[in-house]
């Protein structure tokens, strides 16, 4: 069976600490309360478009722990296809530890684990190229090369969608050529786009050089202030919907889940946009970053 998406990212275990203030330096904090969830950027938008009816699957690393044996619990409870996951005998799952305030604002720790230890030969390249899409988000260490090496061995009719987190975004567009040049959807927040183009002052600069990479559909997620989406030859600025916000973990996720659902179910990049903006509305309204992803029977109300 072909798959619609395949993400390939990090794979974690969040605990998610409510504090009454993130602390700062010589600064103390109270934990309020503790969450425990499945996370990882890609797994966390793989979640959210099998929730939405899509058919995915995924490819990450996972250790023969008890946070390893969680992660693959949870993948199959959610119905993703799990023949991409690698399970190492030696090392540790990674985790995160996130620290979420009074007004769900977030600070996250991570530790890899055997995330960063993944290697080209460990992954099937058929499992890879059968799908519509690949999603790729980031990892903290080497296993960005097994990712620029997987593009070199996948059809160039499947689409690429790349969210770089902070993590890639910090490393430059220089070093980030080789994915970029093959990236068709680029999913990125104002902080990420700023980061990953520091010596670009001007926006519409910064847009003009990611296009001029071959990127075809750019988003830049502008949190409580909605989104700007463009292909260059139209542009469209939308406001996000207006909900209490419990805890922002997985938002921009969230956000990834619903633009992909829109693309791949043919709407334009404004009626994606506007997808996106509302499956991370309803993320936001619920602690941990997958519990608020809605089911496609929910999209009847996203107008």
């Amino acid at each position: 069976m072909k798959l619609d998406v395949v993400g390939f990212g990090a794979l974690n275990l969040d605990r998610l600490f409510q504090v009454n203030q993130i602390a700062c330096k010589d600064e103390e904090g109270q934990i309020k309360n503790l969450h425990e969830s499945c996370g990882g950027s890609a797994a966390n938008t793989i979640i959210g478009l099998a929730r939405l009816g899509l058919d995915t699957g995924l490819i990450g690393k996972i250790g023969s722990d008890r946070e390893g044996e969680t992660l693959l619990d949870n993948l199959q409870n959610e119905d993703v296809d799990i023949h991409g996951i690698i399970k190492s005998s030696n090392g540790r799952s990674g985790t995160v530890h996130g620290y979420v305030d009074r007004k769900g604002e977030r600070a996250l720790y991570v530790d890899p684990g055997v995330n960063d230890t993944i290697t080209i030969q460990e992954i099937d390249p058929e499992y890879a190229s059968n799908t519509r899409l690949l999603h790729l988000t980031s990892f903290v260490g080497k296993s960005i090369q097994a990712q620029e090496e997987l593009l070199d061995n996948i059809d160039d009719q499947i689409t690429v969608s790349l969210d770089p987190g902070m993590i890639y975004a910090s490393k430059g567009i220089k070093a980030l050529k080789k994915i970029l040049q093959r990236t068709n959807v680029l999913l990125t927040n104002q902080n990420e786009l700023d980061l990953l183009l520091r010596s670009r002052k001007d926006q519409d600069t910064k847009i003009n050089t990611l296009l001029n990479y071959g990127i075809e559909i750019l988003v830049i997620k502008q949190g409580k202030k909605g989104c700007l989406v463009t292909d260059g030859v139209k542009t469209y600025l939308l406001d996000a919907y207006d909900v209490d916000c419990r805890d922002t973990t997985g938002a921009g996720d969230a956000f990834n889940s619903g633009f992909i659902y829109g693309f791949l179910e043919g709407k334009n990049i404004e009626e994606s946009a506007m997808l996106g903006n509302f499956v991370a509305s309803c993320c936001v309204q619920e602690l941990g970053a997958t519990t608020g992803l809605p089911s496609k029977s929910v999209l009847g109300s996203w107008k």
